[in-house]
């Protein structure tokens, strides 16, 4: 293949990349925007094979083939609930994989700039790498969730940095002049420290941010890869993919009413979203599914909120079902979206999608927050911390500040929860207590499919 028709394709994929991202910034052209994106991945990888000098053939293309074959079969089996966890494996990998490319390419590395972009891409890469991997530890649960700090210890995460660009200054240095093996090992090893300390004191409902910010981070390593390779594709992609991060996560911080500072580093001041997660034994007042049934069947409206217990249950078409029974007894029903709500940005949205709900029921904060004063029950499944009045009402509070879906204006609220456990963020829910509100515990999706039984009967 030429020069020009290589450009040409390479130019291609790039544009399928960019339609990709505007594809996916809607729940209704997701799927074709997700293929388009496929297609121009798989057109990038087709034209290096067809355009570039390649050694090695057969291990690469086996290579390419078990990496297929492992990512098909873990996409297809994971659960919802598992789906944060395998961004952050996956995130975790591709920021690994350029900061080996920069690796090997540092030999190599025909001008000064060029050298400067690989040591930035071994650095972010193996931040984001072994922070992801801490990321997916406290998601899977192998290790805790809540911060994880200890005195001193950011100022031992400030003098790594400082060690680390020492580490980069001798690299470049000794890579002028002849090698720089071991102040490169030197790089890699600080950088992965680095991206452990700078996940562990993250805890609580902090972790999605920590998600999409260290997408960001991979995706500007695998832009600055793109300059060390000569591959203008890469840096296209990679530029898309570190601004959105970036706005993503933005966007999140700004959802939970706090900064991103505040959010990676607050736990060293006590100011994580993690809370006790001690349940308190105070008295509430619980119903059985029969009860619930007559509240929502007699109801004008109703709101729904999910929360993570829903993808937990995998209780998503159970509640579709009962939705579309309580719109044909002449119920307004919708759902209200929080920008946070879930494990990872956008976790409700694709939970429900999955259970063909319409995209059109499904409302925003603001939305929604308008909606709850006129609305006869709000049905929280599976949801605390976005639902917490503490987050309006206690200066003390964790997430003081953080805007929440105001069920508390409805003129009554029921909570499915398997238990009076506080939420990921550990922090009590006093709207629990409220006498307008009523308990349903157990499993969400036993506990829906009770109700909707108990609806037929009506």
């Amino acid at each position: 293949m030429s020069q020009d028709w290589s450009d040409l394709a390479y130019l291609l994929a790039a544009v399928c990349f960019v339609l990709a991202l505007k594809g996916l910034s809607g729940p209704k052209t997701a799927r074709t925007g997700n293929l388009i994106g496929a297609a121009g991945a798989l057109l990038a990888v087709v034209v290096v094979f067809a355009a570039e000098d390649l050694d090695h053939i057969v291990p690469i293309v086996v290579t390419i083939v078990i990496g297929a074959v492992v990512g098909t079969v873990v996409s297809r089996r994971v659960a919802m609930t598992s789906m944060p966890q395998l961004v952050a494996a996956f995130n975790g990998v591709g920021g690994g994989a350029a900061a080996m490319v920069a690796l090997l390419e540092m030999s190599d590395a025909g001008s000064r700039s060029t050298l400067v972009a690989a040591l930035f891409t071994v650095v972010l890469g193996s931040i984001s790498f072994a922070g992801s991997a801490v990321t997916f530890a406290k998601l899977q649960e192998l290790i805790t969730g809540r911060p994880i700090t200890f005195p001193g210890g950011q100022f031992l995460f400030g003098g790594l940095l400082v060690a680390d660009i020492a580490a980069c200054w001798w690299a470049y240095h000794e890579q002028l002049t002849h090698s720089a093996e071991l102040p490169a090992a030197l790089v890699v090893l600080l950088s992965l420290v680095i991206g452990v300390l700078f996940v562990l004191p993250v805890g609580g409902a902090d972790v999605p941010i920590v998600i999409s910010l260290l997408n960001a981070f991979t995706g500007l390593t695998v832009a600055a890869s793109g300059y060390v390779l000569g591959n203008t594709l890469l840096i296209v992609a990679g530029t898309l993919v570190g601004a959105s991060g970036t706005i993503l996560t933005r966007m999140m911080a700004a959802a939970m009413g706090r900064s991103v500072t505040s959010i990676l580093f607050g736990a060293f001041q006590g100011g994580s979203t993690a809370g006790s997660q001690v349940a308190s034994d105070r008295p509430v007042r619980s119903a059985h599914a029969e009860d619930v049934a007559v509240l929502l069947g007699y109801a004008r409206k109703v709101v729904i909120v999910p929360g993570y217990g829903l993808a937990v249950a995998q209780a998503q078409h159970t509640i579709h079902e009962l939705v579309e029974m309580l719109e044909a007894r002449g119920v307004d029903v919708s759902y209200g979206i929080h920008p946070v709500a879930g494990r990872m940005p956008g976790h409700m949205n694709v939970l429900l999608a999955e259970a063909s709900v319409p995209y059109e029921q499904l409302k925003e904060m603001d939305e929604a927050n308008s909606a709850f004063p006129s609305t006869d029950v709000a049905l929280v499944v599976g949801a605390n911390d976005v639902v917490n009045p503490a987050a309006k009402t206690s200066p003390g509070s964790p997430i003081y500040g953080m805007p929440i879906l105001t069920v508390d204006e409805a003129r009554a609220v029921v909570f499915l929860k398997r238990s009076m456990r506080p939420g990921f963020a550990g922090i009590e829910n006093e709207l629990l207590y409220d006498p307008k509100t009523t308990l349903l515990f157990g499993d969400a999706k036993d506990s829906l499919t009770k109700v909707l039984q108990a609806l037929k009967g009506l």
